[in-house]
């Protein structure tokens, strides 16, 4: 499987309904997660969660369809292009 770089960006309605359930399930795809930035946004009551993500599509599907699939819970992602060597 071709793995890429990519992101998931993540918006939390209800923090303290949903937050437990969405750590869960970024716990369960750790090994794809490079990086991670939560941020509370108190005026639109909500959380914003942003994640770099070295992974396949499968993968990636997966992990946001499990997050997608939790109530209150937006999610967005997007893969990068393959990067061959003799490109970097």
């Amino acid at each position: 499987m071709e793995r890429r770089l990519g992101f998931v960006g993540i918006i939390v309605d209800n923090r303290q309904r949903s937050a437990p359930a969405v750590n869960t399930v970024l716990t369960d795809y750790g090994g794809i997660i490079v990086g991670r930035m939560g941020m509370p946004y108190a005026r639109k009551s909500c959380c914003v969660i942003t994640l770099i993500v070295d992974a396949g599509t499968d993968e990636l599907g997966a992990l946001t369809g499990k997050l997608g699939a939790l109530e209150g819970v937006s999610v967005k992602s997007a893969l990068g292009k393959q990067i061959t060597k003799h490109e970097v």
